[in-house]
């Protein structure tokens, strides 16, 4: 909203052609699946860590009915003392395992959970320009970020509880069988009762977490924007800090709300689940007393059957809660894979170009952001290598629509473009970026050191080269006045520069990056005379033996140009020298008198 927002062709497009309504996708099984492939080794060993801790845990009770049946009657105080011991060795060989299991689970879960972040920010890094040009980037950072911490708790604190509550069931379930099945029967009766209701809460909780991540991503926006440089610059201009105060008020209870709702969906069921936790036992003491009355079973299987029901109640009811959060888990993970569903960047171009030369050309381009706008209409024209080519004219005439589509951030409806007579399109997007270097008028650079800024153009590159490139820049003597030089951290988007210092970092660094076309898109359009100087001799050895394609809003940057094309309304209308423009008394003799209207012609010419 307010900073880093769309082009306003593009926000007119987004207005005049909203998007459809997403269909939803069921998440494939075999997708989860795959997540978990890479890691076999460890999901054995949790599995057999939990089968031991399952075994080891019904040893207490069953100790205990050797106790009550057998030691203490028999006044045998040493067996007393040996089932004692046991059972303090089996809970802490148990606490051992269940430690080692808790460091590979998280190891899993933490590992599974960094491949879907890369997978998914590496498949954003290879989405078209219009993905984030018409998504807000808060919406981006939260399925980034909280979207993948949410699946963290699924795999850690769900899945393999899951499996472990499932083995430790089943275990008991086949001890109190062996023990007496008339009271196993008593025992089960109850479980049922835990697991009705499961569908139609399993149902509301994936709706509730649906709707709770559409706020969150609402939340995540508004504070992306507005604590953003530009947006808190915006907003302390304004005066506007209790509007957005109240702002964010508003939606913070509206996720309050929706967050309630969340934690509330299974409530009633869950409670009823845990109230059979307590009923259960007691029907088992009361059946179990009539039968220890009735002399059929012993007491100590009594205790043991009550002592074993918590091994079966407990995770009973986990597992009937279960259902309800992989539903709504689902949610989240059908999020992160409708991002991943997306269809890059075309990048159907296979052909390697290793030396160019640096001929550039546009034939017959027809190009439009949406079906009923056209922003470039039978443009052509062409660069010989190592010339510079302006193109000026009104803004939104279509002159940086021509610069983008030159490394493919957009891609012609018609028409065709070249590099040394290479279809660009027929080209592999980065042999074709490589050979292609940019520098504009919002300069952005990391919230890092000036070295690993310039270094971002080539990680290879020696402190020699980086300090010769920061003098052909005009900045290497500012960066040696700083108190820590080339290591000084720059702030966020290098807003502890000056705008002009950003432009000569830029300048450097693609000069590190040496490509052989070059784009300069309004460079030096927000600098004060002083600063534009600067840049003005930094761009020289930047633009030496390269094809320039520079848009100038300043005319008076432009004039020693080989070429000057004049665009208008998506075409080029005129095109020449500078002298022969200004003959011509067209368009760009109107703009470049415009200019310079309080000046003599004659001797500005």
């Amino acid at each position: 909203m307010f900073s880093g927002g769309p082009p306003v062709h593009l926000m007119w497009s987004s207005i005049f052609n909203p998007e459809k309504p997403k269909v939803r996708k069921p998440v494939e099984w075999r997708r989860l699946h795959a997540l978990f492939k890479p890691y076999l080794k460890e999901e054995l060993l949790i599995l057999l860590c939990i089968i031991a801790t399952s075994v080891l845990g019904l040893l207490p009770p069953l100790f205990t009915m050797s106790l009550i049946d057998k030691a203490i009657p028999s006044g045998r105080i040493d067996l007393v003392v040996t089932y004692v011991v046991l059972m303090i060795v089996a809970a802490i060989v148990a606490g051992g395992i269940t430690i080692a299991q808790g460091y590979l689970n998280a190891l899993m879960g933490e590992a599974i959970v960094r491949d879907i972040r890369c997978s998914l920010v590496s498949h954003l890094h290879r989405m078209p320009m219009d993905f984030f040009t018409s998504t807000k980037t808060g919406e981006i950072l939260n399925r980034v970020n909280n979207d993948v911490e949410s699946i963290d708790n699924v795999l850690t604190g769900t899945l393999v509880p899951v499996l472990s509550n499932f083995l430790i069931i089943l275990t008991t379930v086949v001890t109190i069988f062996v023990l007496n099945w008339k009271l196993a029967i008593v025992s089960l009766a109850v479980i049922p009762l835990m697991i009705f209701p499961i569908w139609p809460v399993g149902h509301r909780m994936y709706e509730a977490r649906k709707k709770t991540r559409t706020k969150r991503d609402d939340i995540s926006v508004l504070t992306q924007e507005t604590l953003s440089i530009s947006g808190i610059t915006l907003i302390k201009s304004f005066g506007r800090e209790p509007y957005e105060r109240d702002r964010f008020y508003k939606e913070g209870t509206d996720l309050m709300h929706q967050e309630i709702n969340l934690a509330m969906v299974g409530r009633w069921f869950l409670a009823v689940a845990t109230g059979m936790v307590t009923i259960g036992p007691s029907i088992v003491w009361l059946y179990g007393g009539w039968l220890a009355i009735s002399k059929d079973v012993t007491v100590g299987i009594v205790v043991t059957f009550v002592a074993l029901l918590g091994r079966l109640y407990a995770p009973a009811a986990a597992l009937a809660g279960v259902q309800i959060q992989v539903v709504g888990a689902l949610a989240v993970f059908e999020r992160i894979f409708e991002y991943l569903d997306m269809t890059e960047e075309n990048s159907r171009g296979t052909q390697l170009i290793e030396t160019v030369l640096g001929r550039v050309e546009f034939e017959n381009v027809d190009f439009s952001y949406s079906e009923d706008r056209t922003a470039l209409k039978d443009v052509s024209f062409v660069v010989e290598p190592g010339k510079m080519a302006a193109l000026v004219g009104h803004s939104g005439a279509g002159k940086s629509t021509i610069t983008q589509l030159l490394p493919r951030f957009y891609d012609p409806q018609g028409g065709s473009i070249k590099v040394d007579g290479i279809d660009v399109r027929d080209l592999e997007l980065q042999s074709l970026r490589s050979h292609i270097g940019t520098v504009t008028q919002e300069t952005y650079l990391f919230h890092d050191t000036i070295e690993n800024n310039l270094r971002y153009a080539a990680q290879e590159i020696s402190d020699d080269q980086m300090h010769a490139a920061a003098r052909a820049a005009n900045i290497h003597e500012f960066i040696m006045s700083l108190p820590l030089a080339y290591k000084t951290i720059v702030g966020e988007r290098g807003h502890k520069l000056s705008g002009g210092e950003r432009q000569r970092l830029a300048i450097a660094r693609v000069l590190l990056k040496n490509p052989k076309i070059l784009i300069l898109d309004e460079a030096t359009s927000s600098l004060d005379s002083e600063n534009e100087s600067l840049i003005q001799k930094a761009l020289v050895p930047l633009m030496e033996g390269r094809t320039s394609l520079v848009i100038a809003h300043r005319l008076s940057t432009i004039l020693a140009a080989d070429v000057i094309f004049v665009v208008d309304n998506g075409r080029i209308v005129e095109s020449g020298q500078h002298a022969q423009l200004l003959k011509l008394e067209g368009a760009y003799a109107r703009l470049y008198r415009q200019q310079f209207k309080d000046a003599a012609p004659a001797a500005l010419a």
